[in-house]
């Protein structure tokens, strides 16, 4: 059964309790001001003078085109007359959390629901603000990103809350869409671009998924999306060195 999350017009019901929500009265992370100096991220003094990574996942707010980092992995989007509908299967509650708070963020209603397959189906309503971001994507029955496709820190951020994964002893797994083989390459060239050169990895080792490794690629990575949500386990987010 669908329960609603964030963001719904009818009466909200609880997300799951398969990992610690925020605690009460935490407030959510929200958007974030735009800076144009150098500031700290932190209030330590060792961080004091670190900048924002221009295009990183604080340097701007959220907005509905985010959710193509979604798209890049595991995310599905459906029209139906001039309004479309973005799905994305996790395999854990803790993304439920941030997902349905990242889509409330941007205004959009979300509601999950538990699969067969021991996974959680996360979707928005049907609307008309996803209908560019579906025509974009769209050609035929399948998905494929736009020539302008690129990333940034927010989509990256959606993504890793997705579909993102460490593989010890130094890795970072990125997971595709295991039908859309047609995004893999262009994917591939979209996070070269942003300084996160990656292997694609088959179905047959252990993908689809790219793996980033590498100090300067995964410090790289931390610094685009950001801390981790307050309801991501301490050692499935990457930290910055």
């Amino acid at each position: 059964m669908s329960l609603s999350g964030l963001g719904d017009t009818g009466e909200a019901q609880p997300l799951p309790a398969l990992f610690p929500a925020p605690e009460p009265g935490t407030p959510t992370p929200g958007p974030t001001r735009r800076r144009t100096g150098p500031t700290p991220l932190e209030p330590d003094a060792d961080e004091a003078g670190r900048q924002l990574v221009f295009f990183g996942a604080e340097a701007a707010e959220p907005a509905i085109a985010d959710l193509a980092g979604l798209l890049a992995g595991p995310g599905e989007v459906v029209r139906m007359g001039g309004t479309a509908r973005l799905t994305v299967r996790v395999d854990a509650g803790w993304r439920v959390h941030v997902l349905v708070a990242e889509l409330a963020s941007r205004g959009l209603a979300a509601s999950w629901e538990q699969t067969g397959d021991e996974r959680h189906a996360v979707r928005t309503s049907y609307t008309r603000a996803l209908q560019p971001l579906a025509v974009a994507w769209l050609h035929g029955p399948g998905k494929r990103p736009p020539a302008t496709f690129h990333l940034t820190g927010r989509r990256l951020r959606l993504w890793l809350a997705a579909a993102g994964a460490p593989e010890p002893p130094g890795g970072f797994l990125l997971r595709l869409g295991e039908s859309d083989q047609e995004c893999w390459e262009p994917i591939g060239a979209a996070l070269a671009a942003a300084g996160l050169a990656g292997a694609l990895l088959g179905p047959e080792e252990g993908g689809p998924a790219y793996r980033i490794t590498g100090r300067r690629r995964l410090g790289r990575l931390a610094e685009l999306v950001g801390e981790p949500p307050r309801a991501a386990p301490h050692d499935a987010w990457p930290t910055r060195p």
